[in-house]
C-alpha cells in the first residue's frame, strides 16, 4: 500500500500538482490514523492532504482510481450457453464452424464472457506502445488502439453475422436476443477492462517518468504516447535533425555529382587517342528527387504529418520540386504554403485550414480530388510519398487511383506510424501496401528522421 501511495504521488507531480514531502509525510499520517478499510475515506484523506488548490483536485480524482481501483469491476454477461438447450447449443456450433479458426475463438471468448489474463493486457500493452505512454488524455486512444489489435471490428460483424445465421438456422427470434444482449454486455465488459488497465499502466509510467526526461528517449517515444510538452520539445528537435540532415544529403549529392560511366561518349570523346581511354565521360545524374507527398492531417496522424512537413520545408533545397497535399475528408493543396521562409508559419497555416476535429476520414474521396486536379504532378521522375495509418473508416478506398497514381510514379513510399499487426477493422494498408514499393514504419521521430534520410538517398 505504502509503494502505491508514493506511486500516486509522483504520478501527481509529473502531472504538475506541487506535493512537498511535508505534505507526503501527512498523507501517511492521515491513512495511518484513519486506515484503509473504508475506501471512501481512505480517498478523502489523501485528498484532502496532497491537494492544496482547487485546479488541482480533478487531476487527482483521475489518478486516484487508476492506482485504487475505482471499486466496480468491468462487468460480463456471463455465458449464454448455460441457458440454451441441447439442440440450440448443436445449432450454435454449428453456426460458429463457418468462420475462420483464429476470428472463432474470439467470438467464442466473448460468448463465454472470459476476462483478458493479465499476461495478454502486457502483450497488448506492448504492441500498441501503453508501456511508453504517461499522458491520461489518451487513456481511450490506447483503449482503442488495443480493440484494433484485438480485432474487435471484425467480431462486432462476425457476430451480426452469427446472430443472422442463427435465425436462418431456425433459432427463436427470442433466444437469439438474449445471446445478442449477453454478447453486447460482454464486449462493453472487455473494453472496460482495456481501458482500466490502460489508465493504471498510463498512471504507472507518470509516477516512474524521470523528471527532466532526455531527448534521445522522446525521439524514441510513439506519437500517440507524448504529452503536449514532449510535442513542443520534438518540434525544437526536428529543426536540429533536419539541419544536420539537409548538410549530409548536399555532401552525398555533392559527391554523386559526376554520374554514372558513360560508354558510348567516352568512346567518342577518345577516338583522338586511338581508343585509349584518356578522358572519361559521365552520364549526367540529377540526383536531386522531385516529390508527391500526401499527408493525413486528421486527429491520430496530425503531429506525425506536422514533422514530415517540417522535414520537407527544411529540405527544399535538396529537392527539384515538391508538390503537397493534405486531406482529412477531402485533398487540399498546400505547396503554395512552402515558398515562404518560415516553416513554422507555414505549417501552422495548413493547420489552421484543416482543424482537428471529429471527421470521417476518407482517403478514397481525397484520392479522387488529386485524380480530377493534380494527377499531372505525378511523372517518372517522381516519388510519391503518402503519410498516413490507411484508416478510411470502411469508405472505398479508391485502389484504382493509387494504383494509377503508383505507376506513374517512379516510386511509392507509404509512411505509416502502426505496424502491420494493427492493419486491422476500418484499415485499409492490406491493400493499399502491395501497390507501393516500400511501407516504412514511423511510429517515433527516430523512426521518421530515418525514413527521410532513406527517401533522399535512395
Amino acid at each position: 500500500m505504502e509503494s502505491r501511495i508514493l506511486q500516486l504521488i509522483a504520478a501527481l507531480r509529473a502531472s504538475g500538482v506541487r506535493v512537498s514531502l511535508a505534505e507526503s509525510a501527512e498523507a501517511f499520517s492521515a491513512v495511518d490514523l484513519l486506515g484503509i478499510q473504508n475506501r471512501e475515506q481512505f480517498r478523502l484523506s489523501l485528498r484532502a492532504t496532497l491537494v492544496k488548490d482547487v485546479k488541482d483536485l480533478p487531476t487527482f480524482d483521475k489518478l486516484f482510481p487508476l492506482f485504487f481501483g475505482s471499486g466496480q469491476p468491468p462487468i460480463m454477461g456471463g455465458n449464454p450457453s448455460e441457458e440454451l438447450t441441447p439442440e440450440e447449443i448443436q445449432m450454435l456450433a454449428e453456426a460458429l464452424r463457418q468462420f475462420a479458426e483464429n476470428l472463432r475463438q474470439r467470438m467464442e471468448r466473448l460468448m463465454n464472457g472470459e476476462p483478458l489474463t493479465r499476461s495478454e493486457l502486457e502483450a497488448l500493452a506492448q504492441l500498441v506502445g501503453l508501456n511508453q505512454s504517461d499522458n491520461l488524455d489518451y487513456q481511450n486512444w490506447m483503449t482503442q488502439r488495443m480493440m484494433r489489435a484485438m480485432a474487435f471490428p471484425e467480431v462486432q460483424k462476425a457476430m451480426q453475422e452469427l446472430m443472422e445465421q442463427l435465425q436462418q438456422m431456425g433459432m427463436s427470434r427470442e433466444r437469439v436476443e438474449q445471446i445478442r444482449e449477453t454478447v453486447r454486455q460482454n464486449m462493453q465488459g472487455m473494453q472496460e477492462q482495456l481501458r482500466q488497465f490502460a489508465g493504471e499502466r498510463i498512471a504507472e509510467n507518470l509516477s516512474e517518468r524521470p523528471r527532466g526526461e532526455d531527448i534521445d528517449s522522446l525521439m524514441n517515444r510513439p506519437f500517440q504516447a507524448l504529452s503536449d510538452a514532449d510535442k513542443k520539445l520534438l518540434q525544437r528537435e526536428v529543426k536540429r535533425l533536419a539541419a544536420a540532415l539537409r548538410t549530409r544529403i548536399a555532401l552525398r549529392q555533392k559527391r554523386m555529382k559526376s554520374g554514372q560511366l558513360d560508354p558510348k561518349a567516352t568512346i567518342r570523346a577518345n577516338l583522338k587517342y586511338h581508343g585509349v581511354p584518356m578522358e572519361i565521360r559521365h552520364r549526367d545524374r540529377i540526383r536531386k528527387p522531385k516529390i508527391v507527398v500526401i499527408c493525413d492531417v486528421s486527429t491520430s496522424m496530425r503531429f506525425c504529418s506536422e514533422l514530415m512537413l517540417s522535414f520537407l520545408f527544411a529540405l527544399q533545397g535538396q529537392v527539384r520540386k515538391t508538390h503537397a497535399f493534405a486531406f482529412i475528408d477531402h485533398l487540399e493543396s498546400i505547396s503554395e504554403d512552402f515558398h515562404g521562409t518560415d516553416a513554422d508559419e507555414a505549417i501552422q497555416s495548413v493547420l489552421w485550414r484543416m482543424p482537428s476535429g471529429h471527421y470521417n476520414t476518407d482517403l478514397g474521396w481525397s484520392l479522387n480530388d488529386f485524380q480530377n486536379e493534380y494527377m499531372d504532378t505525378l511523372n517518372s521522375g517522381t516519388t510519391l510519398i503518402v503519410v498516413g495509418d490507411g484508416r478510411n473508416n470502411y469508405n472505398d478506398p479508391r485502389l484504382d487511383i493509387f494504383s494509377a497514381m503508383a505507376r506513374r510514379a517512379v516510386r511509392t513510399i507509404w509512411l505509416n506510424p502502426e505496424p502491420p499487426s494493427l492493419w486491422h477493422g476500418d484499415s485499409d494498408m492490406p491493400k493499399y501496401a502491395p501497390l507501393c514499393s516500400n511501407v516504412l514504419k514511423v511510429g517515433t521521430l527516430r523512426e521518421l528522421a530515418a525514413a527521410v534520410d532513406t527517401l533522399m538517398t535512395e
